[in-house]
């Protein structure tokens, strides 16, 4: 995963390190050496993430993490303060001040590379409800108001713990914000609960008795009504390999024992602020999907919506320098489906091709129905040697797989797709994009149908 970190130091060795460690492993790095040229770069250009050190002259890192959170445009922009300070009491104050993260030098590369990717996984995720819930309000369906951002007590919490004097431990300290704790001893039971109650935050040891608490993690992310939950992971300090395993999976923060009480409400607070804020955007452009901006025979996104959604899209192109890539999909032959067994049939088709472009794609991609049989899927950060391989996927599953259609042979009908494909990292109008995928698509009906094209620039 490529994201563009923002370091900020003013000792140019501390900055050379990072620079080479983190292009080592393919991340775009840029550098400020004060807190005010980090806020003009931040002002200029959003980064993905930052790591700040702390110790600098005029604006310290406390104050720099503040004002990244004072701004509405930067308020979730992830932050881990790199540092040589190393006292609980200037953890808690970095962590209260905004950071995301708190590392003392000398900091492991292994964890500090996993903790990055983890924060960008995350913004990725926040920038798109964020995106989504904009382009709503575009239609004027939502009104102005942006979702509270400081909301942060009387949380629902999950504690699984198999010690019982230190889950009582962690009940207590959480009660000074009004939390409900409801402690579990095991991992089954915590799966049971984590699918039946709505929670704010999910706290797990790394070790329930003795059972492997990753594995919870890896179960919660993959079911949908749990995957957006945040997980605190609670860790010790030699268990580095499965805690960087942990953040690769899903854990959303992490807590080394002994556990200080004022850091671990700070991180609580941190992830129910963070969860509450998400479940807003989310519901805010829940809301107005039912004010016509989706298709009512697919549930996709509509044309009018895809639109405005493709020139923020554009815009981001314009912010971040990243690849945006569209997909024009249109299934083969599709008349003939409406002519032999109906249009009830008809729409049967269109609704499972929609299902499976949809679990093609990530969940921070875009499908919408733009026509009749005509489909676009918008895939952000994504350059078009991996929207190549995404569109052959999807054009072979559903050439592979026969949809179910009442009244047709066996109730079973064989359908395929031709798909075009654009990419650019060049600012243009979001129309001209896909009309250069829609030439890509003649191009696949003119070579045999069944097929994906791409522009050629597309794969430069």
């Amino acid at each position: 995963m490529s994201a563009r970190i923002l370091v900020v130091d003013d000792i140019p060795a501390n900055v050379r390190l990072l620079e080479a460690k983190l292009a080592a492993e393919y991340f775009e790095v840029v550098s400020a050496a004060s807190g005010k040229e980090a806020l003009e770069l931040i002002d200029k250009q959003i980064p993905d993430i930052v790591l700040l050190d702390v110790m600098m002259p005029e604006m310290d890192g406390f104050e720099v993490c503040a004002r990244i959170r004072a701004n509405p445009k930067t308020h979730f922009l992830p932050v881990v303060m790199v540092t040589a300070l190393s006292d609980p009491s200037d953890r808690v104050r970095g962590l209260e001040a905004g950071a995301d993260d708190f590392l003392t030098k000398p900091v492991n590369d292994l964890a500090l590379f996993a903790r990055v990717r983890s924060l960008v996984r995350l913004k990725m995720i926040m920038d798109e409800w964020r995106m989504r819930e904009q382009t709503s309000g575009q239609f004027d369906l939502l009104g102005s108001n942006e979702p509270e951002v400081n909301d942060d007590r009387n949380a629902a919490v999950l504690l699984v713990e198999s010690f019982a004097p230190a889950a009582q431990r962690v009940v207590q300290v959480l009660a000074k914000d009004n939390d409900t704790v409801e402690v579990t001893d095991n991992l089954a039971k915590a799966q049971e609960l984590a699918a039946q109650k709505r929670y704010d935050l999910i706290i797990t040891n790394i070790q329930v008795g003795g059972e492997d608490g990753l594995r919870l993690c890896s179960h919660l992310r993959s079911q949908e009504e749990t995957r957006q939950v945040p997980i605190l992971l609670i860790v010790e300090e030699f268990d580095m390999p499965r805690l960087i395993k942990g953040l690769d999976i899903g854990a959303s923060d992490y807590l080394m024992k002994p556990i200080d009480p004022n850091e671990l409400l700070a991180r609580v607070r941190i992830q129910v602020r963070r969860r509450r804020y998400q479940d807003r955007l989310r519901a805010n452009y829940e809301r107005s999907l039912s004010l016509a901006l989706t298709d009512s025979l697919t549930g996709l996104y509509n044309r009018r919506y895809a639109m405005r959604h493709l020139d923020g899209l554009m815009d981001r192109v314009k912010d971040s320098g990243k690849a945006l890539s569209v997909l024009v999909c249109d299934l083969d032959r599709f008349k003939n489906v409406n002519d032999s067994y109906g249009h009830a049939a008809g729409d049967e088709v269109l609704k499972q091709f929609a299902q499976r472009a949809t679990a093609a794609m990530r969940n921070f991609d875009m499908v919408a129905r733009t026509g009749g049989e005509e489909f676009v899927c918008l895939l952000p950060d994504t350059d078009g040697q991996a929207a190549l391989k995404v569109a052959e996927r999807l054009c072979k599953r559903v050439a592979d797989t026969a949809m179910k259609v009442e009244g047709a042979p066996n109730d079973e009908l064989m359908v395929t797709v031709s798909i075009g494909l654009a990419a650019t990292t060049k600012v243009m109008p979001g129309e001209e994009l896909l009309k250069i995928a829609d030439a890509a698509l003649y191009r696949a009906k003119q070579s045999g149908r069944n097929q994906v094209m791409a522009d050629p620039s597309a794969l430069l």
